[in-house]
């Protein structure tokens, strides 16, 4: 039995659904028919911007095993958005499970920049 959670429909509890749909505010950077983008409220970098799909699904691995062709959009529409804030160099960022960092379990990448980012994360 599927996890009504990983369906695709908005879900009444996510607060990105509730900021994709128009009901919690955002400082949007970019709206297209499947994602939404906007800066975060607790940025890491210069420029945090989270993009994320209009669909709910609640990691990027299940989003991508469902409707990969919006998962590819995410990932078209931040490298765009990149290029957009001028940043000649930038990390995106999915996190996965807790353990990982994700505190909305609604599938969506961080585009960061404008500082160095040093390797490993963490």
């Amino acid at each position: 039995m599927r996890d009504e959670s990983e369906s695709g429909a908005p879900q009444d509890d996510c607060l990105f659904c509730k900021i994709a749909g128009g009901y919690i505010p955002a400082t949007i950077v970019r709206e297209t028919d499947t994602t939404v983008a906007f800066r975060d409220i607790n940025p890491q970098a210069p420029t945090h911007i989270l993009v994320i799909p209009r669909v709910h699904h609640p990691d990027a691995a299940s989003l991508a095993a469902a409707e990969p062709g919006i998962a590819a959009d995410v990932l078209r529409h931040a490298g765009e958005i990149a290029v957009e804030e001028k940043l000649d160099s930038y990390r995106i960022v999915f996190n996965t499970g807790s353990g990982a960092g994700q505190t909305v379990f609604h599938a969506h990448a961080h585009l960061l920049g404008g500082r160095g980012l040093h390797w490993p994360p963490g």
